[in-house]
């Protein structure tokens, strides 16, 4: 809340580096003996038990979004230092450009602590210990332009700015079986019980502005609701310098953490998978993370419905020299954004539930019946989640051409732009390691973060028996 640039940084540089185990390689989905198939799809089943390296049995690193770093840096024309969109050497009609109506970036990230396989009780079985980490955040190009243009245009009309992350461990266990009774038919599912550390929900639902040059007539609506152990507001006073911004308010300026972390909520979470072989064709289809969490003492700040006040706060003047010239005020306003939106401390709530974003997933895959050994499959993946909602179709060919070893290239279209994948998968008597890429990396930045906000790096190491 302390300042855009603060919030540019949060949802393209540290989301980046914050990234770390994604929750699903989708490269993997058809890939012959690739060990953690059934967490994309609980029917899914493995030809032999296995055991994890603890941590790295399945390590992921990936971020993905439509806004991307090179979308918010620039390089200088002189090739020199590296500089924001809102450099006046970028002109607007470029750094506008770059940016859609809804800009979003993210990360889903799990960390795959312990995980065990065998077979029993009629099919194929699963416990897994996991921490899972999420962030997301959407921004409307309205709050790109305000950054920039400034007062160029005299009214802005800031919707649906919203940021989201939590944090939460869980115990999986999940089951699959072939249905004896339908010949070609397997089902799965699992059971996921969840504890909570921190959940961190920020909604900027309005901020309808009229720029004058004595003050701003603000209509803003947000709330934020803070599940944390030992968080709490700070707040201020804003007092108007005239009488245009009416008494002195209190509002929350920003938050700390009295006495770190703890375990703040628990859920319930339930995956539901099935597949069915007919002729050359394998169709299956998932649902995951059907489930909630219930967030326990929660603080809350909001502005209580819809308030329209005026400010004084940012008043702008033609003469750049002046104490409230333009670059002077922007200045201001990126290190108090909170000022603009005027949230109320609304005190503590004792429970907050929220649902947990499922993810869908449709595939369907084709041997080749004059090679057996390589086999094409399309996906599609979409993952339910209010404003940070994705979808995506990926095609892939699969190969195996010996026992040990298999691998896949595939192609990525959807809500994200264009992608390519792959996978190679090694899996010899007692020993599993695969490595791939749902999205190859593409130029990075000098402080090795990718410039394209799809990114990804899968590794793992595991033990079959």
């Amino acid at each position: 809340m302390k300042s855009i640039k603060k919030l540019f940084i949060m949802t393209s540089v540290v989301a980046g580096c914050f990234a770390a185990n994604a929750q699903h390689t989708y490269s993997g989905y058809f890939l012959d003996n690739y060990t953690y198939r059934y967490e994309m799809n609980p029917a899914f089943g493995n030809s032999k038990g296995f055991v994890s390296m603890p941590v790295i049995g399945n390590f992921n690193t990936a971020i993905r979004g439509n806004l991307h770093l090179s979308d918010i840096f620039y390089k200088s024309p002189d090739g020199g230092k590296t500089m924001l969109f809102t450099n006046p050497q970028i002109s607007a009609a470029e750094a506008m450009s770059k940016f859609g109506n809804r800009n979003k970036i993210g990360t889903n990230n799990k960390i795959n602590i312990l995980s065990v396989g065998f077979k029993g009780f009629g099919g194929f079985n699963t416990i897994s210990i996991s921490a899972t980490a999420n962030l997301e955040a959407s921004l409307p190009k309205a709050f790109f332009s305000l950054a920039k243009e400034g007062i160029t245009n005299t009214t802005y009309d800031i919707k649906d700015m919203f940021a989201y992350a939590n944090a939460y461990a869980s115990i999986a266990l999940n089951h699959s079986h072939d249905i004896k009774q339908v010949p070609g038919l397997r089902i799965g599912a699992s059971l996921k019980l969840l504890v909570g550390v921190g959940s961190l929900d920020v909604r900027f639902n309005e901020a309808d502005l009229t720029l004058g040059t004595d003050s701003w007539i603000a209509r803003t609506n947000a709330d934020i609701y803070a599940s944390v152990t030992g968080l709490r507001f700070d707040k201020k006073t804003y007092t108007p310098s005239g009488p245009a911004g009416g008494a002195p308010r209190e509002y929350v300026s920003g938050a700390n953490l009295d006495d770190g972390f703890g375990i703040n909520g628990y859920g319930l979470g339930f995956d539901l998978g099935a597949e069915y072989k007919w002729k050359d064709f394998r169709f299956s289809a998932a649902v995951l993370d059907l489930g909630f969490m219930a967030w326990g003492k929660t603080q809350w700040a909001s502005t209580n419905g819809t308030q329209t006040f005026t400010t004084d706060a940012y008043t702008f003047s033609a003469n750049g020299d002046a104490d409230n010239s333009f670059d002077n005020e922007l200045d201001n306003l990126k290190d108090d954004l909170s000022k603009l939106y005027q949230l109320k401390d609304m005190g503590e709530k004792s429970s907050y539930t929220r649902s947990l974003a499922a993810t869908l997933n449709f595939g369907v895959d084709y041997e080749l019946p004059v090679y057996r050994n390589l086999h094409f499959g399309l996906l599609n993946s979409t993952r339910i989640n209010g404003a940070y909602t994705w979808t995506q179709f990926r095609l892939s060919a699969n190969i195996a051409p010996v026992k040990v070893f298999s691998a896949d290239v595939n192609v990525a279209a959807g809500t994200y732009g264009v992608g390519f994948g792959w996978m190679l998968n090694l899996h010899t008597t007692g020993i599993n390691l695969f490595l791939g890429m749902d999205h190859t990396l593409g130029t990075l930045s000098k402080q090795m973060i990718p410039l394209n906000s799809n990114a990804s790096f899968n590794f793992g190491l595991n033990f079959p028996f």
